[in-house]
């Protein structure tokens, strides 16, 4: 068999995954993809790009939904009426940070402001179980995991269709856009720092990742633990019985060649410094200061309790747990019968095989790794100024579910019937969300406050 060939047969069931997977999200995605969609924002920010600019071309934002203004007189955020009432010193700009612009603008330039973002993004999304796959057919060969390609190929359908992923990848607007394109990252970095085996790709994915979903900045201790992990040298310490998790770690760290572990760490840091300096660049340029990607300048209805409790706080973490833990569907005597919540479902309802993530069979330092980093990202967003809002499930979740996968794949837990009755629920609850959020609104509470989490009594 020819290179060719063995390329070929070894990108065939990949290839197969994506066209599989982007097929049905552009399907279930249906009209959206006949035209642009109204919050099409990464679509008006490459056109900026592409005409020499930073900011919305005309300097009028096309709708009213999540726009920065900032004014260059009084430096400070507009005012209210900063939409029906512009000023000359005013300037407007997308504060979500501009990668998926980027990867959009090749698309823009060719068909023009008036693309299909849904198609594109439906399309785009189909990577993600793709490369998923990829990491756990690598895993498998490498001898770190022990599952079968049944397995992999049902974490991998999990993942496509009974996850998040799925209501997100359908959408098109700029919130879940971002989490398309921030997912594909997320699982680049992923292949490339398992074993610390390629930091400079490593770091370039975590960086292109921090410049779509900023809290993804978090990941970094996977790649810093794998480092010093495969930097290690001589026989496992002897622990004694039952030490402490403290003593743990400083035994297991006196077997890293810190010198080859600083090498790693400093060329996985290298491309981060670069994108980190593009992006502190583009903000002083927008707006006067290199660390503000401009979420403080929203002109948003709850702007005040960002002025009073800033972007991250723990005043958010009760909410955000609620949502994240205990929010479930309300069961009325009427029709339709079933409402969500605005804030959506608890993680663990959209995707009960999760769960498999708190018990696995075996524990290792790549393990750790997986959980310590996804700890990370998970308590900096549940500090965040809001749940996700609006949305079918916690999506905020994307921000580091791929690594929880991974670590289901090395945990080693059986997939026996239970596994098989989880996915099959998970399928059917986020194939619901997935065709009625944002077209279906009856299956969805009304409130617009953020204020109702829960069933009123």
């Amino acid at each position: 068999m020819s290179r060719a060939q063995q390329i070929a047969r070894r990108l065939a069931l990949p290839a197969a995954i994506w066209a599989i997977s982007a097929a049905v999200y552009a399907g279930v995605a249906g009209p959206r993809t006949s035209g642009p969609t109204p919050d099409n924002h990464f679509v008006h920010l490459a056109d900026s790009f592409l005409h020499g600019q930073l900011g919305v071309l005309g300097n009028r934002p096309p709708g009213t939904n999540d726009w920065a203004c900032y004014d260059i007189e009084t430096q400070d955020v507009c005012p209210p009426g900063a939409f029906s009432h512009p000023r000359d010193t005013q300037r407007w700009y997308i504060s979500f940070p501009p990668f998926p612009a980027i990867v959009i603008l090749p698309a823009v330039a060719l068909f023009g402001p008036d693309i299909s973002d849904a198609l594109f993004w439906a399309l785009f999304a189909g990577l993600a179980p793709a490369l998923l796959y990829v990491i756990l057919r690598r895993l498998r060969e490498t001898g770190r995991s022990q599952r079968s390609i049944r397995d992999d190929l049902l974490l991998t359908t999990l993942f496509a269709f009974g996850t998040v992923f799925f209501f997100t990848a359908v959408q098109g607007a700029v919130w879940f856009a971002g989490h398309v394109v921030g997912v594909v990252m997320i699982l680049g970095y992923v292949y490339f720092a398992l074993d610390a085996r390629r930091p400079a790709l490593a770091g370039l994915m975590l960086g292109l990742a921090f410049m779509t979903r900023a809290t993804t900045a978090a990941l970094v201790l996977f790649f810093a633990i794998e480092a010093m992990r495969i930097s290690r040298v001589g026989p496992e310490p002897e622990y004694g019985d039952q030490p402490s998790i403290a003593r743990r770690v400083y035994l297991w760290t006196t077997r890293v060649q810190w010198r080859e572990a600083l090498k790693r760490w400093a060329i996985f840091a290298a491309p981060i410094l670069v994108i980190g300096a593009i992006a502190m660049w583009m903000n002083e340029e927008r707006f006067e200061n290199p660390f503000e990607f401009g979420h403080r300048y929203l002109m948003i209805r709850w702007r005040g309790r960002i002025e009073t409790w800033g972007l991250f706080s723990y005043h958010y973490l009760s909410k955000n747990l609620a949502v994240f833990l205990t929010s479930l569907p309300w069961l009325t005597a009427h029709e339709p019968h079933v409402i969500i919540s605005r804030h959506g479902l608890a993680l663990w309802f959209t995707t009960p095989a999760l769960l498999l993530a708190l018990w696995p069979r075996r524990v290792d330092a790549q393990i750790v790794a997986l959980y310590v980093a996804s700890a990370a990202v998970a308590i900096w967003n549940l500090l965040y100024q809001n749940s996700g809002w609006v949305q079918f499930g916690y999506r905020f979740a994307l921000d580091y579910l791929p690594l929880v996968f991974v670590a289901i794949a090395l945990g080693g837990r059986r997939f026996g019937p239970g596994f098989l009755l989880a996915l099959v629920f998970a399928i059917v609850v986020n194939t619901f969300g997935a065709i009625t959020f944002d077209r279906a609104w009856q299956y969805y509470d009304d409130d617009g406050t953020q204020d109702r989490v829960f069933q009123p009594d």
